[in-house]
């Protein structure tokens, strides 16, 4: 299995606690650069995949992570 295909199966679901969660996508590189910005609202879910592009994710707020390792809950910034 190559490494696009590894990446591509990868998912993350993020559901906000409160209003204004922040989501950026990163890439990986010589450079880290921001490729996608999302602000979600209280109950608000927003379903994110990790592919050749994006290579990290940053999020801000309170918010509730769920990948396949399991649940982390962000506090607040």
């Amino acid at each position: 299995m190559n490494e696009i295909t590894e990446a591509n199966g990868q998912y993350v679901v993020v559901k906000a606690l409160e209003n204004g969660v922040s989501i950026i996508g990163m890439t990986r590189g010589r450079e880290t650069k921001l490729l996608h910005t999302e602000k979600l609202d209280k109950g608000e879910v927003c379903l994110l995949q990790f592919t050749e592009n994006t290579s990290a994710m940053k999020i801000r707020g309170k918010a509730e992570i769920y990948t396949a390792f399991g649940k982390v809950m962000v506090e607040s910034t």
